[in-house]
């Protein structure tokens, strides 16, 4: 484990530029703020300090992006059963995670990625029934509990159910942004209670939300002068490249 105060300047530089470029990537796709904060991080961290230092910036990211969209406590009624569920697999999967290997940490989270290019590129489902949104979002939240406690990554459950349920525009960014937000409050509590979020790796996340934001910024502002599709892609390939290194690590080191 490691934290801020204990990088040489040059890895501090690239966890800097990592922050500032996942933030630049949000800001102008939506997507993928703590995957690539990981991705890139886990070239020289390891993996738990690295998921340690996405925690407050994801946070606060998520928070700005759904009191942006409005509505929040409309949100918060109606994906309850998904975020309670979420909640408390996070919590006990970060307390899992603490004793976890490297290798297996790498593998999770490898996996992760690799769903959420998938998910991205290819989910198209049918409309899902009223009738059938409860058990659905008991069943998507367990999974997205169980894949964000042990690698801060959400994305792939909770657009699959989105999707399916049709959730679009400010009304899937909305959902998205609060999900991951309250997910992310058990994952800090859990690696809090295991001891893997120390003092300094909490300061050290806190710091990191200045080049989030700014980067979120940045990306917004860019937004009208870049092809988002493109950029989307891009970045997606990105991702998937992480994803298997990640795997690659797993399999080998």
């Amino acid at each position: 484990m490691a934290d801020l105060a204990g990088l040489n300047a040059g890895l501090l530089a690239l966890v800097l530029a990592t922050y500032l470029l996942a933030g630049t990537i949000k800001g102008v796709t939506g997507l993928g703020f703590p995957a690539i904060c990981i991705g890139l991080t886990t070239l020289f961290l390891d993996p738990r300090t690295a998921i340690a230092l996405v925690l407050f910036p994801m946070i606060v990211s998520n928070f700005w992006q759904i009191w942006r969209a409005g509505e929040i406590l409309r949100a918060a009624r109606d994906y309850a059963p998904f975020a309670a569920v979420m909640m408390i697999g996070a919590f006990a999967m970060a307390l899992f995670a603490a004793g976890a290997s490297d290798r297996l940490l790498y593998a999770v989270t490898g996996i992760a990625f690799v769903l959420f290019v998938l998910v991205n590129l290819t989910v198209d489902l049918p409309p899902l029934p009223d009738r059938y949104d409860r058990a659905a979002q008991l069943g998507f939240g367990a999974s997205a509990g169980i894949l964000g406690g042990l690698t801060a990554i959400w994305a792939p459950p909770i657009a699959i159910y989105l999707s399916a349920r049709h959730r679009t525009g400010d009304e899937f960014v909305r959902a998205s942004g609060l999900l991951i937000s309250l997910g992310s409050l058990p994952l800090i509590a859990g690696y809090a209670t295991s001891g893997t979020l120390t003092g300094g790796l909490a300061l050290g996340s806190a710091a990191l939300v200045v080049p989030a934001l700014m980067g979120f910024r940045v990306g917004e502002m860019t937004r009208a002068y870049l092809s988002p599709g493109l950029f989307r892609k891009v970045s997606l390939a990105l991702f998937l490249l992480l994803g298997l290194n990640l795997l690659r690590k797993a399999l080998m080191e």
